[in-house]
């Protein structure tokens, strides 16, 4: 990802971080409501064609059921997420809202759902699909792995070659985020630093290495670490 302006980067009130689902998987489960068969399945999506592409593969998984209600949500750089919902044919409001509603309390941004309903007979009334929908994803989002986005402030420093790989060492068992190493005639380390800690960065860099360290500015990005379960 590349490095970019401070004021593109940032999302409403100046977003420094969020969380999201983990990349790569579907969370999902499945309810009998009244004998309605209700699957609800839930990834990560960063774009208005991700989203559209996770609906239309769970349609193809499901091409025979009645429903295949969504909701997603993502952050825009700079810009309030974009956010949408669909009822798919059940009466208005009474599933792509409450949907989008159980999505926002996660408090997760990135994050889509699409509850798959196939009809058993017995109808559930408004306020029965409103806590249907909202019940099929709030049960299946306790189930999805997260991590978190944070902005960093992105510096490059330089070592010889016979000092590298003592500082790296030290420097990832402190938790300093190393995104890149480059081997020239010095080692390059890039290093995702959290927003006002550079000074301790470089002090402890300077005691690694027994001279005065100043970092190299180059920008700042997004990174992305686990969050613990």
């Amino acid at each position: 990802m590349a490095s970019t302006s401070n004021s593109s980067i940032t999302g409403p009130a100046g977003r420094m971080t969020y969380e999201l689902p983990e990349a790569g998987g579907v969370s999902d489960s499945e309810l009998e409501i009244r004998r309605s068969r209700v699957i609800t399945l839930i990834t990560r999506v960063q774009s208005e064609e991700e989203a559209r592409e996770f609906i239309t593969m769970v349609r193809g998984l499901y091409p025979d059921a009645r429903h295949h209600c969504s909701a997603y949500l993502y952050h825009v750089d700079g810009a309030n997420a974009v956010e949408r919902s669909s009822d798919d044919g059940e009466p208005s409001g009474t599933a792509g809202k409450p949907m989008l509603e159980a999505l926002r309390g996660s408090g997760m941004l990135d994050v889509a759902a699409v509850v798959v309903r196939y009809f058993g007979g017995v109808k559930l009334g408004t306020g029965g699909l409103v806590n249907a929908y909202t019940n099929a994803v709030t049960s299946t989002l306790a189930r999805v792995g997260r991590s978190r986005r944070s902005v960093r402030e992105i510096y490059t420093v330089s070592f010889p070659h016979s000092d590298a790989g003592r500082i790296e060492a030290h420097l990832r068992g402190t938790g300093v985020v190393i995104t890149d190493t480059d081997y020239g005639s010095q080692v390059t380390f890039t290093l995702a630093v959290e927003p006002g800690e550079r000074a301790q960065v470089e002090s402890l860099l300077s005691s690694l290495s027994a001279t005065t360290v100043a970092l190299r500015e180059a920008g700042r990005k997004w990174v992305e670490s686990p969050i613990a379960s």
